[in-house]
């Protein structure tokens, strides 16, 4: 993947990073991971799911908002642009096998996850629950400005974490 043509601006007076008019927060990798598998290893990992899912909607569903109006998307294109920008900023590469924002549906491929760590992650498991409720937020932003009603649910069908696949499978299915 080339280097992603994305305006960075830098408040001068508060150094805060901002993104299509969307603040942004630039951490490394083992930092982000750190946190995230030392909550894990306290909650587990349905627990963190659980907690995480809420905010991960939520977060999705706003960026989706946001972009639309911001870059003049609707329908299909704000999910693929979601998960372009997802993929640029490192946290995978996302590919869309399948989308039909009519019946609320999609199949997501996901290649190397940032989730994926051998340092944190040392049993074979699913690891990339996170994604789900992302892919949920931004699929139901999608169906319901076509008039489509209902909650999108998404299962991580199989995971790279588990050591016998090369990427993830996640399907999104209305609830």
């Amino acid at each position: 993947m080339a280097k992603p043509a994305i305006d960075i601006q830098v408040d001068e007076a508060t150094g805060r990073w901002s993104v299509d008019a969307l603040p942004m927060i630039l951490v490394p990798q083992h930092f982000f991971l750190n946190n995230h598998y030392a909550v894990e290893a306290v909650l587990g990992p349905g627990k963190l799911e659980e907690v995480l899912r809420p905010a991960g909607y939520r977060s999705a569903y706003f960026w989706c908002e946001k972009e639309a109006a911001f870059h003049g998307l609707d329908g299909a294109e704000v999910f693929r642009h979601y998960l372009r920008r997802l993929s640029q900023r490192g946290w995978a590469q996302f590919e869309i096998a399948e989308l039909s924002p009519e019946a609320g549906t999609a199949r997501i491929v996901v290649r190397h996850s940032a989730l994926i760590d051998p340092v944190h992650v040392r049993d074979r498991r699913k690891c990339c629950y996170m994604f789900s409720a992302w892919f949920e937020g931004a699929l139901d932003y999608v169906t319901e400005k076509a008039a489509r009603k209902g909650k999108a649910q998404a299962t991580e069908l199989y995971c790279a974490g588990e050591g016998n696949h090369d990427h993830c499978m996640f399907e999104v299915a209305p609830a």
